[in-house]
């Protein structure tokens, strides 16, 4: 299993995003992912990837609001200037969050997630990039967020039905909120492009968690996943210690 560092999750805010890439190469790392992307000198950003060969496979949209029509504009503008943006450092992925629960009936929030992906889907193909929705956890981290189950977000990847909308499936989020993780996975690599993990409680390193990571990502391998996970927990050990305590224990798992 590939791992992936989500570079804020260890590096400090204003961190300079070339050293960052520096310190996970060095650790042996390379596959890298963001959240925002505004404040990143992306020329700098894609010289930096290239001179260590690190790839930075995701990034975040702007705009997150889909569960609600009248943003629908909004998102998708967002969307296409971040595509570009992503394009600009060779990201394959964008991860959208796709809004809070507006208090609609539930069919028709989901709708609107639906047609914003079907909306979106000339733009990704202009870009070649891959639009993951991402089910998060309202029980710690994010209450009242829409998307909270594994099984809506496979729904609503197979309504899209295009192969450039899928979803980040974060186990973290996914074992607070109703567990089956390794059948979760295995069962619908068709809809998963990319993969998150933390320790739970606490969204901490994975080895101190609840889940036994080892028999999950052997499982998403032997499955046929391909993919990569981001490590995205908050570390208690020092940054870079645990980022290279979770390269032994994971790095071949």
């Amino acid at each position: 299993m590939k791992l992936c560092v989500p570079i804020p999750c260890f590096f400090p805010k204003g961190s300079d995003f070339c050293e960052a890439i520096d310190a996970i190469a060095d650790l042996g790392f390379d596959t890298a992912e963001i959240y925002g992307w505004k404040d990143l000198d992306l020329s700098a950003a894609k010289a930096a990837l290239d001179r260590r060969g690190v790839s930075l496979i995701s990034m975040c949209t702007t705009e997150f609001r889909m569960t609600d029509p009248q943003y629908r504009d909004l998102w998708l503008a967002g969307l296409s200037e971040s595509c570009e943006a992503a394009a600009k450092v060779g990201a394959r992925f964008l991860i959208s969050q796709v809004g809070p629960d507006t208090g609609a009936p539930r069919e028709e929030q989901h709708a609107s997630i639906v047609a914003a992906c079907r909306a979106a889907i000339p733009i990704l193909e202009k870009y070649e990039i891959t639009l993951m929705l991402e089910p998060l956890n309202t029980y710690v981290d994010h209450p009242g967020y829409y998307l909270t189950t594994a099984a809506e977000a496979f729904a609503i990847v197979r309504e899209v039905g295009h192969p450039l909308v899928r979803i980040v499936f974060d186990i973290y989020h996914q074992q607070v909120m109703e567990g089956n993780i390794i059948p979760n996975i295995t069962k619908n690599l068709d809809c998963i492009a990319h993969l998150h993990a933390a320790g739970h409680p606490g969204r901490i390193e994975l080895q101190y968690g609840e889940s036994d990571y080892k028999n999950i990502f052997a499982a998403a391998e032997r499955a046929g996943y391909t993919g990569a996970c981001g490590l995205e927990y908050h570390p208690t050990l020092p940054p870079l210690e645990s980022l290279a305590l979770a390269k032994k224990l994971y790095g071949d798992a």
